[in-house]
């Protein structure tokens, strides 16, 4: 295999992505970056898969680097990314990028270039009175609103108009974040068929929630001290779990709508994966169920 600064792992959740990235690291003198906006989270352990037992002595960055409840954002992971990726290059390992956030993933791929931009307390107080839709109007006033992300919720899009404010007051900085593509990354990715996946997450709800996934979640409310609408806002395991501790669903009503929301966003996923190669990146298919062995061997050939 000719020597490539950036292996990239992806797939949808339940892919078995952990365990093929440690076989390949364990082959290549790799290390891995974890692309998955939860495993970043210290307490939330089961509920986001971490599995850190499965990575042996094999290093990996970006797992359990923040606390629970707090809302970690694109701008802090493009920068922890490049930090992490610098560590392995020094020590001339190669990266292994591996999770099944697409933004992140894209991201990086796509070299996105983010400044630090600063909280403006004045700009902050004079919003705070205005509805979501008056603040929606507001932000798609100062850009193109392509998707939902900046405006779920009024908060978010406090901060897209408060990063858009400080663009248009600091022109320089915004020309800082023209992209910087990575030129030669090996995009990997895990291909598991619509049936086995709906088997593979069902099997692991149920495994997840004997291994403690409700007292977890209880613990982070109760010993934590963690508001459960913090909880709630991590979405899927966190957020009907939570609704159950707190009262607001039965036991059936959070395992079939965890269920099916788990189902919806792999599929989620898989649109976004196939969105990048629409974008123009080569995402080399790989059946899931092939062993390490295979796998590996099916890498080093590319």
């Amino acid at each position: 295999m000719e020597k490539t600064n950036t292996i990239v792992i992806l797939g949808a959740t339940a892919s078995g992505k952990t365990s093929k990235a440690v076989a390949l690291a364990k082959a290549i003198n790799g290390e891995i970056i974890s692309a998955d906006s939860r495993q970043i989270y210290r307490g939330m352990d089961i509920g986001t898969g971490k599995d850190i037992d499965e990575y042996g002595d094999i290093n990996h960055y970006l797992i359990d680097i923040c606390d629970a409840g707090y809302k970690y954002n694109l701008y802090e992971y493009l920068r922890d990314y490049s930090i992490a990726y610098q560590q392995i290059v020094e020590k001339d390992k190669t990266p292994i990028l591996c999770g099944g956030t697409g933004l992140y993933i894209e991201s990086v791929l796509k070299g996105i270039q983010l400044p630090e931009v600063p909280e403006n307390k004045e700009l902050r107080d004079s919003l705070k009175t205005k509805s979501l839709d008056e603040l929606t109007t507001i932000l798609s006033s100062m850009k193109s609103l392509h998707n939902s992300t900046d405006v779920d919720t009024a908060k978010r899009a406090i901060r897209a108009i408060e990063i858009q404010q400080f663009y248009h007051n600091n022109p320089s900085k915004k020309a800082m974040t023209s992209p910087q593509p990575v030129k030669d990354a090996v995009i990997i990715g895990l291909l598991i068929d619509r049936e086995a996946r709906r088997f593979k997450i069902t099997q692991r709800l149920n495994k997840r929630l004997n291994e403690g996934m409700i007292d977890e979640v209880r613990s982070l409310i109760e010993d934590k001290h963690i508001a459960p609408e913090d909880l709630i806002y991590y979405g899927l395991e966190y957020k009907f779990i939570t609704q159950y501790v707190i009262g607001e669903l039965t036991y059936e009503q959070m395992f079939d709508g965890l269920e099916i929301a788990i189902h919806q966003f792999a599929k989620r996923q898989m649109t976004w994966f196939r969105g990048m190669e629409r974008r123009g990146f080569k995402i080399n298919w790989l059946p899931y169920d092939l062993s390490n062995e295979d796998f590996v061997k099916k890498v080093l050939s590319l």
